[in-house]
């Protein structure tokens, strides 16, 4: 087994990986990017749509435009497409890899994990009844359409109104698939608002709010599911329940950070990301984390840009040895889902990304005891709010002993 040094290992090449190479590469650090796939880019070649690059380019693009941009940005480092990871050690910045070439051991100064997210799948749902063909997560349906020109089936149903499984309902539509319509369990919608406009709305596709799968019908191929409305504590109500016919269902419940590969590494217990400072450096000083490994975000610009913070920040920890700066923990108080990152760096300019609990015409988002913080309006749960804290105002946060973010209604 071959043993390759570099500075910096950057693992993912989609988004967040891209960008975290190419900024470490900048900064003269000796970078290597690792990617499991053919090639580089992650899901941005299959999504076909517009709305990408409208805050990183002030232009909108496709996503295979939104990735050859980021490719042409990667000049400086080394990048190994085709190259599984087997394991990055607990105790020190050294991965192992295999490929064409087969093993290699990767010894490095510093790593940036940017390996993203995974789709539920219905099993997480916990949804009884059969497991026939034509079930499919969002993500996978996508790619059957967009890439290899295939249809999942004739007559569909998109459980999950999340920006995925949205788009997938209008996609299908085009593509002459009937989509009876898109099922959410929670009183408002999952995907962000012009989602919901451009793609159901103008196309006529029905969006049932308090609705859940109850059952699923079929043998060899699905026929169908049953349909029930739910109550406020999302539980369905029986009285209600319907079958619909279809032969397709499109799971698009969510996403799940990818960090299977460094068990060692502190998570975040609401999303179940990598817990990460201002820097995005993680309690595990050599390793840093960008992407939808932190927590699934709503747009790609603002991942292509923690992975640019999280790239420079490795080189430098990798280049001068640093020792990591001292931090103050983030705590989510009312009204907040998730928030990264998950620690303050005292003294240093931060964005914070949070979720709201609930839709809320009016809120004010406060943070720590000073109540530094803004006035928001029109709050939705599936679009992140971005407050930013100057230098002077993190550096009075540091006082604290509990720093917590809430977000409150204003009425």
């Amino acid at each position: 087994m071959r043993t390759h040094r570099v500075d910096v290992l950057v693992v993912g090449g989609g988004a967040a990986g891209m960008a975290a190479a190419a900024s470490a590469a900048r900064e003269g650090a000796k970078t290597l990017l690792v990617e499991e796939g053919s090639r580089l880019g992650g899901v941005l070649d299959q999504c076909i749509h517009p709305g990408f690059g409208l805050h990183r380019y002030r232009e909108e693009l496709t996503g295979p435009e939104f990735a050859h941009r980021l490719r042409e940005d990667l000049r400086g480092a080394d990048v190994w497409t085709g190259q599984s990871l087997l394991e990055v050690e607990p105790g020190r910045p050294r991965a192992r890899t295999v490929g064409a070439a087969g093993l290699v051991e990767i010894a490095a100064k510093a790593v940036v994990w940017a390996a993203g997210a995974r789709e539920r799948p219905l099993g997480a749902l916990r949804v009884p009844g059969t497991r026939p063909a034509g079930i499919f997560v969002a993500g996978l349906a996508q790619r059957l359409v967009n890439i290899h020109g295939l249809l999942p089936g004739r007559r569909a149903l998109v459980v999950g109104s999340g920006d995925i499984g949205l788009i997938m309902a209008r996609r299908l539509h085009l593509e002459g698939v009937e989509v009876t319509g898109v099922v959410e369990i929670r009183p408002y919608p999952g995907g962000l608002l012009r989602n919901v406009v451009q793609c159901l709305d103008d196309f006529g596709i029905p969006l049932l709010l308090s609705h859940t799968v109850v059952e699923v019908h079929g043998r060899g191929r699905l026929s169908g599911v049953t349909l029930a409305e739910v109550d406020g504590s999302g539980i369905p109500r029986p009285e209600t329940g319907r079958f619909v016919e279809v032969d397709t269902l499109i799971i698009s419940v969510g996403l799940v950070p990818e960090v299977e590969g460094i068990p060692f590494a502190p998570r975040d217990p609401a999303t179940g990301g990598l817990a990460a400072s201002t820097r995005l450096q993680t309690p595990v000083p050599w390793l840093f984390a960008a992407g939808n490994c932190l927590a699934p975000f709503d747009l790609v610009d603002t991942v292509a840009t923690l992975g640019e913070r999280a790239g420079t920040a490795a080189a430098r920890y990798a280049r001068r040895g640093l020792s990591p700066a001292p931090t103050v923990a983030l705590g989510r108080g009312p009204g907040v889902a998730v928030l990264v990152p998950s620690f303050l760096v005292p003294g240093e300019e931060v964005t914070l990304y949070l979720r709201a609990s609930l839709p809320l015409a009016q809120a004010r988002v406060t943070v720590g005891p000073d109540g530094f913080g803004r006035v928001v309006r029109g709050v939705r749960p599936a679009e992140m709010i971005e407050v930013r804290l100057s230098p002077e105002e993190t550096k009075a946060l540091a006082r604290s002993r509990n720093v917590t973010v809430e977000v409150t209604t204003l009425r």
